[in-house]
């Protein structure tokens, strides 16, 4: 939006356009009981507490996250916000991270998935690239994190052939998502309720002073809260990798439920 004067917004756009990421295309008609019907009684739960039948079906989203992140548990918290942009056809997600190293020096991060490949960037002034990571590991990674968006903040993205629902137990469902040939899979956990209450994964890839390693990734919930159209929204999350050492909260922060807009054109 050219009025918005937050500059991460404006190069949000700039990133989705020079992605070549064009507004959602089609009409997002209500999703309905039938569509439903035969998935697990787990995911039944889930797609119930979060409101999914009667809604329209989400092609796209945005969002505001402010927070705090840390590279390595010695180098401390930093203060941290975010804007990101998902849409489902083609699966795409960009998110762009404004922080500052040391908490002095300006850096933006910017973890992509876009035409079946992921990046995760790092840039000091927004212009000096201090990490550039891509191939197999990033395109799953990412992948992951767009499936873990969806689980948590649009979940009728995922009812599409290309994912998978598998009922675990009453408060357990493991999902699969597909794309460009290569597939994840998580777990979540449910409360009473049907709402997550835990997403883990074995699909990311952990960056260690060694290099990258697979490992766990979570992210736990634990209180929920509405938009302002209503609709389920995490409260305070985090990111959890599990290491052989210890685990390792890495982010911490919220959506800001006034930011999330659905089904918008890329801002621009």
């Amino acid at each position: 939006m050219a009025t918005d004067p937050d500059p991460l917004l404006r190069r949000l756009g700039e990133e989705l356009a020079r992605a070549g990421v064009a507004a959602p295309t089609g009409g997002g008609g209500p999703v309905t009981a039938g569509e439903v019907a035969d998935l697990p009684p787990a995911v039944q739960r889930y797609l119930a507490f979060m409101e999914v039948v009667g809604r329209p079906r989400v092609r796209s989203f945005r969002a505001r996250f402010q927070g705090r992140f840390r590279l390595r548990p010695k180098l401390g918290w930093m203060p941290a916000e975010a804007w990101q942009y998902n849409a489902a056809d083609p699966i795409t997600r960009v998110f762009l991270m404004r922080l500052r190293f040391a908490r002095v020096v300006p850096m933006i991060g910017a973890d992509t998935y876009v035409d079946g490949h992921g990046r995760m960037l790092g840039k000091l002034f927004g212009r000096v690239t201090v990490a550039d990571g891509s191939g197999e590991e990033f395109d799953l990674g990412e992948l992951t994190t767009y499936l873990n968006d969806a689980i948590l903040l649009a979940p009728s993205m995922l009812l599409v052939p290309a994912t998978t629902w598998i009922g675990v137990d009453d408060h357990t469902f493991d999902v699969r998502l597909t794309d460009a040939g290569r597939t994840v899979s998580a777990r979540v956990h449910l409360d009473e309720r049907g709402a997550p209450r835990d997403f883990s994964t074995t699909d990311r890839f952990a960056d260690l002073p060694t290099g990258l390693v697979r490992a766990e990734w979570r992210t736990p919930i634990s209180t929920w809260t509405t938009t302002i159209d209503g609709r389920p929204l995490p409260g305070p999350m985090a990111a959890v990798w599990h290491l052989p050492d210890g685990e390792l909260p890495y982010v911490e922060g919220r959506i800001d439920p006034a930011s999330l807009q659905i089904d918008v054109a890329p801002p621009g």
